[in-house]
């Protein structure tokens, strides 16, 4: 955990949060220890960009989910578009 928060330049207390608020779940190793994703690396350096700006913690994390609920509706439409051409 204090890899993860010296590499997005917060705390481990920060990351802590995003655990608490289950917008990040790392998983565990063998010791208890958390083990980040790039993925979810990627969503608390968002987090911690929105939050820099002024949004409260449980908003930026709302904001964050809904940013990615937003991409797989988005990738899902192109998908099932590029299929109806392959039709026609």
């Amino acid at each position: 955990m204090g890899r993860a928060a010296e590499m997005l330049g917060t705390t481990p207390n920060f990351l802590r949060s995003l655990d608490r608020t289950e917008v990040i779940v790392p998983l565990r190793s063998a010791g208890g220890h958390r083990r980040y994703s790039r993925y979810q690396l990627r969503i608390a350096a968002r987090v911690r960009e929105l939050v820099d700006d002024g949004t409260p913690l449980e908003a930026a994390c709302r904001i964050i989910i809904l940013e990615d609920q937003l991409e797989e509706a988005q990738r899902i439409n192109a998908e099932m578009r590029s299929g109806h051409d392959e039709e026609s």
